[in-house]
């Protein structure tokens, strides 16, 4: 196994989650160090730091403006990053199509995009739950169409207590007395920007990845004025059912957000100013299910286990009476 290989099982154990507790190159060395078999130079190892740091892919990544190393801690799916990527150059954005710079800074965008969506789902009591290993490297490329970027579960809440959402108990009864699940499921897929020459693949993969939720989402972190991309995609989402929402946020707004570690453990007061930078518009609301599309979720579930791990902590939720960590 190589050392990259060795680093990039290694690290997750090692790095913390949060860029404020980063850790310095000098203690992060040795720590490794203790954990590899074979022995490296300190030099060979704060290479490897560097490098990876930069690879929005591997799991560690350095401070901005700052020292020290942190745990990439959210890490977009490889199939949506390569679809932004060739959605992109179909937009005429060729410098992506061999510049490595480039199509590593546009998947930055996407994980930062990912992660503000996370905070604004988090922020309207919107559980996100996120699917990774659904749409990883290996995984065929048709569960772009079968699977969203995260799922949300909107729960009635009754209260924030010690810092921990309690479901309202009164409204989970009545809803299963109504034979009714006591939560809404909605699909969501996630794009960075829209044109005339993408956006109808996007929707349908929004439609079809979908099917099984009681509403389809297509959010985009752009604002979009072309006024005939606007009427088409109200055309389709009147025919449709899926809401498309965008968020106001073009490349240059993207690059001026903190990393993506800082955005996800953005403290409540932080988390209020970072949604400050977004303008968020409905361009066309969903219509909503009254129940979960059984038929179509039996199709996808043997396609990834995280279908079934999506439901297994929706039942851990009610069983416990609060909203758990996925």
């Amino acid at each position: 196994m190589s050392l990259r290989q060795n680093l990039n099982a290694l690290l997750p154990e090692i790095l913390p989650g949060d860029p404020r507790d980063a850790i310095k190159g000098t203690e992060l060395i040795s720590l490794v160090q203790l954990k590899l078999d074979d022995n490296y130079s300190d030099a060979s190892l704060r290479y490897h730091f560097s490098i990876m740091s930069c690879d929005p892919t591997s799991p560690i990544a350095k401070v901005e403006k700052g020292q020290g190393y942190y745990l990439r801690t959210t890490q977009i799916p490889a199939l949506s990053s390569a679809q932004e990527l060739l959605s992109l150059r179909q937009g005429q954005l060729d410098v992506l199509g061999s510049d490595m710079e480039a199509s590593n800074h546009q998947i930055t965008r996407l994980q930062k995009f990912h992660a503000i969506v996370q905070k604004y789902s988090e922020r309207r009591g919107l559980i996100p739950f996120v699917f990774r290993e659904a749409l990883k490297n290996s995984a065929p490329l048709g569960n772009l169409w079968r699977f969203p970027e995260l799922a949300q579960v909107e729960w009635d809440l009754s209260s924030l207590d010690d810092g921990e959402l309690t479901l309202d108990p009164d409204s989970v009864s009545i809803r299963l007395s109504q034979g009714l699940p006591p939560y809404i499921l909605r699909a969501v897929r996630l794009r960075t920007f829209c044109s005339l020459d993408t956006f109808r693949e996007d929707f349908f993969q929004a439609v079809s990845s979908s099917m099984w939720a009681q509403s389809g989402h297509l959010y985009y972190a752009c604002a979009i004025e072309d006024e005939a991309l606007l009427d088409s995609i109200r055309n389709l989402s009147s025919h449709y059912g899926i809401g498309v929402t965008t968020f106001g946020l073009n490349l240059e707004a993207l690059d001026e957000l903190p990393s993506t570690a800082h955005l996800l453990n953005a403290n409540p007061r932080e988390t209020e100013a970072l949604m400050e930078r977004t303008q968020v518009n409905v361009i066309a609301n969903a219509t909503q299910r009254d129940q979960i599309d059984w038929k179509s979720l039996s199709l996808v579930r043997g396609d990834s286990p995280e279908m079934d791990e999506l439901f297994r902590w929706i039942n851990r939720c009610l069983e416990e009476g609060k909203v758990v960590d996925a």
